[in-house]
């Protein structure tokens, strides 16, 4: 069985994962409404908060599942951090004993942090026991676009350039047949300074994803294009993908 060691990503990234990304107040609203009255939500991969906490700030109880003692560290040192449950382990275990949770989210793509497709069936598996009858497994991804790479399945790009002293690029080698990459993301900030920040996934499809949800019981109730709920299309490059446990 092949298993991520869940604690890599937050080892090179925590100290800089702020910088780079923001809370989405789509996603916490869109969040929000599947979490019950009063509002309760599981979290796997809660890292430094960025959905988490504001949630947290507009009454939904949160409890995160994080491998990674330095993102937890970044989430406490804020305002509300203190108060938020959090289990330190992988969260594709979803260990939280007896519990069961209206709402379950995995956000930013991070279902494809699990690098098999086996250990990806037992993440859904594993939220389809911690979720109450009636309630939502929700999270985002991107879609899979092999038109990135080229003949030799390799890829180097820009990702970004924000001013003449801050800029950020890809390298990239694709594997087809186990459906992975493994990344390089070179960034070079505004003090001058260079930080080397390595990504490893197994992506799959939103096809296979519906088929690792049916296996664990639960069915896709709705699809968009973000959690604006634009529509999602044979164009659309990342998708919400929202599962619904039956009643008993």
């Amino acid at each position: 069985m092949a298993h991520h060691d869940a604690g890599d990503y937050g080892r090179f990234w925590a100290d800089h994962y702020d910088d780079i990304f923001e809370s989405d107040e789509t996603a916490v609203r869109a969040l929000a409404a599947y979490a019950g009255r009063p509002g309760r939500a599981l979290e796997l991969a809660i890292g430094t908060g960025r959905i988490g906490l504001p949630l947290h700030a507009i009454g939904v109880e949160i409890t995160g599942i994080d491998a990674s003692e330095k993102m937890v560290a970044r989430l406490r040192a804020k305002p509300g951090g203190e108060d938020i449950e959090v289990v330190m382990g992988d969260f594709a275990d979803v260990e939280v004993g007896e519990r069961r949770f209206p709402l379950v989210y995995l956000t930013f793509n991070t279902l494809f942090a699990l690098l098999s497709q086996e250990r990806q069936v037992e993440c859904f598996h594993n939220v389809g026991v911690a979720l109450e009858p009636g309630g939502r497994f929700v999270l985002d991804c991107f879609v899979p676009d092999l038109d990135r790479f080229d003949k030799v399945n390799t890829r180097m790009g820009v990702s970004s350039i924000s001013s003449d002293q801050a800029h950020a690029y890809e390298l990239s080698i694709h594997d087809p047949v186990k459906q992975r990459t493994s990344s390089h993301h070179v960034r070079r900030l505004e003090d001058g300074t260079t930080v080397v920040l390595p990504v490893e996934i197994r992506y799959c499809w939103p096809s296979e994803m519906d088929l690792m949800a049916q296996l664990a019981g639960l069915e896709l109730e709705e699809r968009w294009g973000w959690y604006d709920r634009r529509p999602f299309t044979a164009q659309s490059g990342q998708h919400v993908s929202v599962y619904r446990k039956p009643q008993e």
